[in-house]
């Protein structure tokens, strides 16, 4: 077993690696650019939406209940559409720098349980592409995989989901690199 105190350098860098990458990779190379789509006639839209005062939240629509979802009228409202979700967020400009600094967050906590579990399975002193397996899994676990629920049950376009499953693959190979380059010997 290897302790937590010993990949702390790890931890840390494989963070900074991986929120330098998802920077280059969402403001450089631009790919993510079509996975977004502009409401037609979106001023009329958002014109009638304000009077709501809508509260940050997911919102569904048509809205029922499970008893409900079977029933002639909502069964209708559904064959008329539209369908969907509408994810609401505070009023104001993107907060950037709160986003950022959560995402740095989730990085290094990534990088914690990736750190806890290889720690707790592979030896001190273990073979580079060792290290790489079990740390490269289980931060695909969190960086990758998780995304697939997006496409299953919000309805997020495949293609957007899969390059988000994509991304998770890159951040989770740089992860893997970092703690067996790191790796205490």
């Amino acid at each position: 077993m290897v302790s937590l105190s010993a990949l702390w350098l790890p931890i840390v860098l494989s963070a900074v690696i991986v929120f330098i990458a998802s920077s280059v990779m969402h403001m450089l190379l631009k790919y993510h650019q079509s996975d977004y789509r502009q409401l037609p006639d979106e001023d009329k839209i958002l014109a009638a939406l304000r009077p709501s005062n809508l509260k940050r939240g997911l919102y569904i629509f048509p809205f029922c209940t499970h008893q409900e979802m079977k029933s002639p009228a909502v069964i209708e409202k559904y064959k008329q559409g539209p369908v969907g979700f509408l994810n609401i967020m505070p009023n104001g400009p993107p907060a950037m720098p709160k986003f950022l600094g959560l995402w740095f967050g989730y990085c290094l906590l990534v990088g914690f349980f990736v750190a806890y579990l290889t720690g707790h399975t592979v030896a001190l002193g273990a073979h580079y592409l060792v290290v790489y397996r079990v740390a490269g899994t289980a931060a695909f676990l969190a960086y990758g995989l998780g995304n697939l629920s997006n496409g299953i049950w919000k309805g997020q376009m495949w293609g957007a989901t899969i390059k988000e499953v994509i991304d998770g693959l890159v951040y989770a190979l740089l992860t893997a690199g970092t703690f067996g380059w790191l790796w205490p010997r």
